[in-house]
């Protein structure tokens, strides 16, 4: 049996299943953790404008797009809608964020950021960056961008998941 060629290899790789079963180091686990890590880090980060974990997204969201509803809200950030109402409320008390009837349909009531909510989304992008470059410390341009393009494809993969895959 001769050598087999780099392509033959990647080829015959790439079709073989991976058995990822087994163990507290598993894939889940270890997505699981690392998100968990990350928000620590990114609310350490966040404290000081007094912004709470998951307000950030809500912020960023609105600066992208404002006057969203809060249904909308919740499902363009995967959180259901009661949860999403509260985070509203408590970013309302905190001046970040105002309640506003829709102007085209009065039934419709649509969040906006408020001057304090506009002048934090620097804060928000820097804390980011911040707890982007912890979490990225050891890792050369070339890893990061590995990182990155498999986190989007197993993202896609769950995202086109069946409950019984």
């Amino acid at each position: 049996m001769g050598k087999k060629s780099k392509a033959e290899k990647k080829s015959k790789g790439s079709k073989k299943k991976h058995d990822i079963s087994g163990g507290p180091q598993d894939i889940a686990s270890l997505l699981v953790q690392a998100a968990r890590s990350m928000r620590t880090v990114l609310s350490r980060n966040l404290l000081d404008s007094g912004l709470y974990a998951g307000q950030d997204g809500v912020m960023l969201s609105l600066a992208e797009t404002d006057g969203l509803t809060a249904g909308s809200l919740a499902a363009k950030l995967g959180v259901k809608a009661p949860t999403m109402t509260r985070t509203i409320g408590r970013m309302e008390a905190q001046g970040f964020v105002e309640r506003r009837t829709d102007d085209g349909d009065g039934r419709l009531t649509k969040v906006y950021l408020t001057e304090h909510g506009r002048n934090s989304l620097q804060t928000i992008e820097a804390a980011g960056k911040s707890s982007e470059k912890i979490a990225t410390q050891d890792l050369s341009d070339k890893d990061i961008k590995t990182l990155m393009k498999l986190l989007r494809a197993v993202d896609a993969n769950l995202q086109g998941s069946t409950p019984e895959e």
